[in-house]
C-alpha cells in the first residue's frame, strides 16, 4: 500500500472491539456513545443520492461504491453482507483517530488487548483530543507514539458498515480498493493476527482493483495502467521495507555497545539509525518506482511506531503472491486456502511454509 493510500486506508477495525472492549468505563462509554450516534445518522444509499448537499463527484463515487460492492460479492467471492447500503455524512475528515505505540529500544509494537479481534497494535478514539491524550500517556511511559486520522473501518461482519463521507475523499480507484479491502476483513479475519489480516486485505484489494477495472474499462484502460503501476510499486516497496525492518530489529538486538552512552547520546544515535532508512530508500529504490505513491516517504519523521504501520500493512507481500499463484491466481480459492490458517498457531509462519512449496 502506498504511503498516500496508507493514510487513506489505514483500517481501524474499530467498532468490532471499540464498542465491546476495554475495562475502562470512560473509554467504553466514549466509543459506544459515538459509534451509536454515527449509526443513528445513517440514511439508505438511495436517499443519500437524492440529497442536494452532495457534489456531483460525491454522487458518482457513491454509485461506484455500489458497483464495486456487488462486484466483490459476485466476482471475487467475498462474503455477502449489507455493508455499504447505508451512508453517513460525518461532517469531519475522519471517522476515528488511531493511536500506535512501540518500544523505543526494540522494534516491537505495544499491543492493546480486545475481545473478538484479540491483540491489536493500535487503539481508536472518535475524538482527536482523547487520542492525543492517550498518546501523551504512552509517551510518559517512554514509548514511541504515532497518531493518525482514520477514514474507514470494518466491524468484521458484527455490524453493518456504512459508507462514510470520509471515504469519498479518495480517488475513484482508491475508493474501489478501500471497499474491497474492508470486505476482505468481513470475509476472513484471524484473531490475534492483525498484521496478517491487514496484509491479506492489502494484497487482495490490490488484485481485486485490477480485476475490477479490467472488466469495467478494458485491458487498455488508463486507470488500469495506473493501478498496475501502483501495485508494482507496492511490491517493490514491500521488499525494500521488509529488509529494512528486519535489519532494524537486528540493530536493536545488538545495541549493547551503546550502554556507556548518555540517554541523550543514545537517542541521537537511534534517530540517526532510523534516518538511514531514508538514505537507503533514495539510493536503492526511489529511481525504480513508476508512480508518486511513495514520494513523501522520506519527508516523514521516523520513530518505531510510525515505521510499525509499514510492518502491519506492507511487510512480506511477496509471500502472499506466491501462495496466490499456487492457488490458480483465484481470489476466492486463495481466501479459502488462507482460511485454513485459523487452525494454526502462527499463521504468518505457516503462510511462509506454503510459499516455499512447488
Amino acid at each position: 500500500m502506498k504511503l498516500m493510500k496508507l493514510g487513506q486506508k489505514f483500517t481501524l477495525l474499530s467498532a468490532a472491539y471499540l464498542t465491546l472492549s476495554s475495562c475502562q468505563i470512560g473509554y467504553l462509554w466514549h466509543v459506544s456513545y459515538n459509534h451509536l450516534a454515527m449509526l443513528n445518522s445513517e440514511v439508505p444509499i438511495k436517499k443519500a443520492l437524492e440529497s442536494n448537499s452532495l457534489t456531483s463527484d460525491q454522487r458518482k463515487k457513491i454509485l461506484l461504491s455500489q458497483e464495486v460492492r456487488n462486484f466483490s460479492f459476485d466476482k471475487l467471492g467475498l462474503t455477502k453482507s449489507k455493508n455499504y447500503t447505508e451512508y453517513v455524512d460525518l461532517k469531519r475528515p475522519y471517522v476515528t483517530y488511531a493511536v500506535m505505540a512501540s518500544y523505543k529500544w526494540k522494534f516491537e509494537p505495544y499491543l492493546w488487548n480486545f475481545p473478538i479481534i484479540g491483540k491489536a497494535p493500535y487503539k481508536g478514539y472518535y475524538s482527536e483530543k482523547l487520542a492525543n491524550e492517550e498518546a501523551d500517556e504512552m509517551k510518559k511511559k517512554d514509548f514511541d507514539v504515532y497518531v493518525r486520522g482514520v477514514p474507514a473501518f470494518s466491524t468484521l461482519g458484527k455490524l453493518t458498515d456504512p459508507l462514510l463521507s470520509s471515504m469519498l475523499t479518495y480517488s475513484e480507484h482508491d475508493l474501489v480498493n478501500t471497499v474491497i479491502h474492508e470486505l476482505v476483513h468481513t470475509t476472513l479475519f484471524i484473531k490475534d493476527n492483525i498484521d496478517f489480516n491487514e496484509r491479506l486485505a492489502v494484497f487482495v484489494a490490490n488484485k481485486g482493483t485490477e480485476i475490477f477495472y479490467r472488466e469495467k474499462e478494458g485491458p487498455h484502460s488508463v486507470t488500469l495502467e495506473q493501478i498496475k503501476n501502483e501495485n508494482l510499486d507496492d511490491e517493490l516497496f514491500s521488499k525494500f521495507i521488509t529488509n529494512e525492518l528486519d535489519e532494524l530489529k537486528k540493530w536493536y538486538i545488538s545495541y549493547d555497545h551503546l550502554k556507556d552512552q548518555s540517554p541523550e547520546e543514545k537517542e541521537k544515535i537511534r534517530m540517526a539509525r532510523l534516518e538511514q532508512i531514508k538514505t537507503n530508500f533514495n539510493i536503492q529504490l526511489s529511481n525504480k518506482l513508476k508512480t508518486k505513491s511513495y514520494q513523501n516517504f522520506t519527508k516523514n519523521t521516523f520513530n518505531n511506531a510510525r515505521l510499525g504501520t509499514y510492518q502491519t500493512y506492507l511487510k512480506d507481500l511477496d509471500v502472499f503472491e506466491k501462495v496466490f499463484i499456487q492457488n490458480g491466481s483465484s481470489i476466492s480459492q486463495f481466501l479459502k486456502k488462507c482460511a485454513e490458517l485459523n487452525k494454526v498457531e502462527d499463521p504468518e509462519a505457516e503462510l511462509k511454509k506454503w510459499a516455499t512449496l512447488n
